[in-house]
């Protein structure tokens, strides 16, 4: 099929951990690869941020990446994007409709792409699928008068859930939230995305270790929902153990990040100052030495649409201490894969490390199974092969165009 995949901030060509490039963009580069692998004709549209860049990319994976001129050609935040979606999907009319490739399903991927995939696919007759990613209603019951979301979020995702062909929703904890919203459940198809089984193995290099210390990994982008202070906080409680902090800036940047600031801020308060490591962003193909060099995986959001990280720790063979919030609660098997605990609670996170640390059957119990339930459950070649059906189904019925 030519599926054409709609990311307008999350470029899978980013390098990861800035505010804006997370989860979303692996999600998408690792999609269409694996749906190229399957011999789809996969495009990816993309905002252009920088005037240098080609209006398309091949991926060494086998998909293009078309950078869209939607807005200035400079990088913008994503929640200052929604005015520039019209023109986003005016430009995609235009490719489909003069060009030689029309796609013959359209993947949105968050709700802003959803915006100019449902105009781009109503002019040409395209059925479009809709992946959130997030959902408004939840940022904003999280983060409240801190949320940065543009007005009229929430009304604009539950109206996309009405009007796309299908939503993919990626855990039941979603299918409730968008229930909730008032989104049909009979629209929905839950298919949790996937990881990536070849860089993320048990076997191969390990980042060094501080001696015996015992090893704390916690992966993420370097914003507060994702509850690096609870983890430093629950490491004051871990006598001995080291934690280790990999994502946002690259290291250059740490000294003068806002928030790496805070946290090392933190680590001195709490007296851990010397056993808190701020790593910074590492390149992806990289990850997997850090995962198999820790003794636990902690992610202690509080909340999380998905999750990639506690996957990729799952599929090296590192057992996984999670916030019992979003995706977690359906990836990480609570009492056999790892633990689960309340959000924002650094005692029971603490609770939970020492239990893990000084259990060293329960550990290695842990880390099988979460490696053979990352595997069993979790690749990406299936993810691909489920969505390829859902493609299929929507393709299959015809639909007017909208002048």
């Amino acid at each position: 099929m030519r599926i054409a995949m709609i990311s307008e901030h999350a470029s899978p060509l980013a390098v990861l951990g800035g505010e804006d490039a997370g989860g979303q963009n692996t999600h998408v580069a690792e999609l269409s690869a694996a749906l190229a692998a399957a011999g789809h004709d996969v495009r990816v549209y993309t905002r252009r941020h920088a005037v240098d860049l080609p209006v398309t990319v091949r991926a060494p994976d086998g998909y293009d990446v078309v950078h869209v001129p939607a807005g200035p050609a400079e990088p913008v935040a994503k929640d200052a994007l929604l005015p520039h979606m019209k023109e986003f999907g005016r430009w995609l009319v235009a490719q489909w409709q003069t060009g030689d490739w029309q796609p013959e399903v359209i993947h949105a991927h968050f709700w802003m792409s959803g915006l100019a995939a449902l105009a781009a696919g109503r002019r040409t007759g395209v059925p479009v699928v809709q992946t959130y990613h997030a959902l408004g209603t939840v940022k904003r019951r999280h983060q409240g008068v801190q949320d940065t979301s543009p007005r009229g979020r929430v009304r604009y995702e539950r109206e996309l859930g009405r009007s796309v062909d299908r939503v993919i929703a990626q855990c039941q904890d979603e299918v409730g939230e968008l229930v909730r919203m008032g989104v049909p459940r009979a629209r929905m198809t839950v298919v949790p995305s996937g990881v990536n089984l070849t860089t993320f193995a048990p076997l191969g290099p390990a980042a060094e270790r501080d001696g015996d210390r015992p090893r704390i990994l916690t992966v993420g982008r370097l914003v507060e929902r994702k509850g690096f202070q609870d983890v430093i906080r629950a490491t004051a409680l871990v006598p001995g153990a080291e934690c280790v902090v990999v994502g946002g800036p690259p290291a250059g940047l740490l000294e003068t990040d806002p928030y790496a600031l805070r946290l090392r801020s933190l680590a001195e308060s709490c007296g851990v100052a010397d056993r808190v490591k701020l790593i910074g962003a590492v390149p992806r193909e990289e990850m997997g030495r850090w995962y198999r060099s820790a003794d636990v995986l902690v992610a202690a959001p509080w909340y999380e649409p998905f999750g990639l990280t506690p996957l990729e720790a799952m599929a090296c063979g590192v057992p996984v201490i999670g916030s019992a919030v979003g995706g977690l609660i359906d990836t990480v098997v609570d009492g056999r894969t790892g633990d689960l605990v309340p959000p924002r609670d650094a005692q029971a996170l603490a609770a939970a490390i020492n239990r893990l640390l000084t259990d060293r059957i329960r550990r290695l119990a842990y880390a099988t199974a979460a490696q053979q339930r990352a595997r069993r459950c979790y690749s990406w070649s299936t993810t691909a092969e489920r969505l390829a059906e859902v493609y299929g189904a929507v393709a299959a019925v015809r639909r007017p165009v909208v002048a």
